[in-house]
């Protein structure tokens, strides 16, 4: 029998799938043959199984390096829950675990050891390993190692130096998002010798992409939780008082909530942390500190109060709803001062020209993506180097945004802008061209311009828009760190001149557009209370897992729920058909279910 068939066997007695994901089951392969390994993989494709069932396949031990404790923990209760033999070295390790642990590692009965690459990079640890049966080195996260990105590590420079040190150890790596030249600097980094690259599709079909102008932005998140009641989520906040103030205010709206950002102390915020994890419906309010450690799979939607730093991040940040492959919505609110703001946070860094030109890139191919009148999913992807036609799925497929030919509009603003001397702000700006009864314009002579009120057919909301939009297009530029404004670039210059038209871009109204969570397709995770039996098991599993302490979705995945209560399994037989049921849930669980489901269709 060859390998990759025992793994197949595997992949269902213990795991409960009947056959690979997409892109998995030639990445096993590869790693099976033995040599170097850097995988991209999407967020929810099953990146972590590619490293733990080959672990299940070998005399050796896997040791995975990790970023996070809270990753570490999540995997090693998955594992453990499956039957799997698997084990934590970290700072939160106490000295009579950690003697069971290396026990374990020298009868042999450990199959994969998770410990961070702080830990790894520790006097003695490697000697220790070197004598450990080591089978495989698996980095998880690899993106950590370089420099630009949006999560660098400077510990995960070491893991190349600890790897050697262990001993002819295969190499393996994993991340989600790594273009061309990250990957580069991985493969130079991590392996001794040239890796096997597997890059497979960035796309993440099961998520809705959908983003919003801030317009009393409180209110525009109010109605997309509302429609979500009852779900697990993530909404992400520039600032730590941001999400607190949120967390704040949709608890007093009757909603589960936590709030987490590296502001609060540790214990904090381990207890809010493994609360999102183990309940049901309950939504964190963050900062990007929580992001690596986030392992549930059952995450229905991600919402961005403010917007994000760059693509990858916000690919990163999204790619964490929806890991069970069901329907899962993202919103994305966003506003000309974001924009600013970060712009001047890359302006104020300590960094060499070089890096402040790429930084700036990264944003304005962000804020293109924000102002977008072409399919969000296709933009996002090309940010990837990856083709697809239009989604269906996103805002602007679904045709809650407008487009048209914007260029008189733009003329107007950027002249209005060249006109003052480029130093004045939106407010000031739009006042002159609505030909508001200001003293300010009056005062600088302003209301005697040409442009003074030739935009009185557009309102002051409107023109606010259209500014936000030719700044997001690179038309317009902050003229001054210190005092704000506006001033033209080249683009805008030429925008100005008719060389070039500007596309402007309108939500639909409001009443058409009105927030609405999807209908989730057959398989799909049901609204709340619209599959009776579904909500039955997840009682159920939501008693065990109390019991257990552990989280919910150890005990059964939502699209494993959603299977039991489609087809109603009456014997083990026919529960062991069931997506995510293996042998060791069918022992565990598998009565307490079956019975659950009689009942329920009594």
């Amino acid at each position: 029998m060859t390998d990759l068939a025992q793994a197949k066997i595997i992949l269902k007695k213990v795991f409960g799938f009947e056959d690979f994901r997409p892109g998995q089951e030639e990445i096993v392969g590869a790693i099976l043959c033995g040599g170097p390994v850097l995988a991209v993989m999407p967020t929810g494709s099953g990146k972590s199984l590619c490293y733990q069932l080959p672990a299940l396949l070998d005399d050796g031990l896997t040791l995975v390096v990790s970023p996070l404790i809270a990753l570490m923990r999540d995997q090693v209760g998955q594992m453990r829950a499956l039957g799997v033999p698997a084990a934590t070295l970290n700072s939160m390790t106490g000295e009579a675990e950690a003697g069971q642990i290396w026990r374990d590692i020298r009868a042999g009965a450990l199959k994969l050891l998770y410990i961070s690459p702080e830990r790894l990079a520790l006097d003695g640890l490697t000697e220790a390993l070197s004598r450990a049966n080591v089978r495989r080195v698996a980095v998880d996260e690899a993106h950590c190692i370089c420099e630009w990105g949006h999560d660098f590590r400077p510990e995960y420079r070491l893991i190349r130096e600890s790897v050697e040190r262990i001993g002819a150890v295969q190499a393996v790596a994993f991340t989600a998002t790594a273009d061309s030249a990250t990957r580069a600097e991985i493969g130079e980094r991590l392996f001794g010798a040239w890796p096997q690259i597997f890059v497979h599709s960035f796309d993440r079909p099961n998520i809705s992409l959908k983003f919003a102008a801030k317009d009393q932005p409180r209110k525009q998140l109010q109605r997309f939780l509302s429609a979500r009641r009852g779900q697990s989520g993530i909404v992400y906040c520039a600032t730590r008082a941001g999400a607190e103030r949120l967390a704040d205010f949709f608890a007093e709206q009757a909603f589960e909530t936590v709030a987490y950002h590296a502001g609060l102390d540790q214990g904090r915020r381990n207890a809010n942390q493994d609360r999102f994890l183990r309940e049901d419906g309950v939504i964190a309010f963050a900062t990007v500190a929580f992001g690596m450690g986030v392992n549930k799979p059952d995450v229905r939607f991600v919402a961005h109060a403010d917007m994000p730093s760059s693509i990858e991040a916000y690919y990163q940040e999204i790619g964490r709803a929806g890991r069970d492959g069901l329907p899962a919505d993202t919103l994305t609110l966003y506003g000309l001062e974001d924009m600013a703001l970060r712009r001047r946070q890359i302006d104020e860094k300590d960094i060499s020209d070089e890096r402040r030109r790429f930084e700036h890139q990264r944003l304005s191919a962000l804020a293109a993506l924000c102002e977008a009148a072409a399919c969000r999913r296709q933009i996002l992807l090309g940010h990837f180097n990856e083709q697809a036609p239009p989604c269906g799925a996103c805002d602007v497929c679904r045709g809650e945004i407008l487009v048209r030919d914007g260029s008189i509009e733009a003329r107007k603003a950027l002249s209005a802008v060249f006109r003052t001397g480029q130093r004045f702000g939106l407010n000031y700006l739009a006042d002159l061209l609505i030909g508001a009864d200001s003293d300010a314009l009056r005062r600088n002579g302003h209301d005697g311009l040409k442009t003074f009120g030739v935009g009185a057919e557009c309102n002051k909301q409107e023109w606010a828009s259209t500014f936000r939009q030719l700044f997001a297009a690179g038309a317009l530029r902050t003229a001054s760190a210190e005092h704000g404004g506006f001033a033209l670039t080249e683009k805008g210059e030429a925008i100005l001149r008719g060389h070039e038209i500007f596309m402007l871009r309108a939500d639909a109204p409001r009443e058409k557009s009105r927030d609405r969570a999807r209908k989730a397709p057959r398989g799909g995770t049901p609204a709340q209370g619209e599959n009776p039996i579904f909500e039955i098991l997840r009682k159920l599993r939501r008693e065990i897992a109390q019991e257990q302490g552990v989280a919910a979705y150890m005990i059964f995945a939502d699209r494993t729920l959603m299977e039991m209560a489609d087809r109603r399994p009456a014997t083990l037989d026919e529960l062991r058909d069931i997506y995510g049921v293996g042998d060791r849930k069918i022992v565990a669980f598998g009565e307490i279910f079956l019975e659950a489901i009689a009942q329920a269709c009594v």
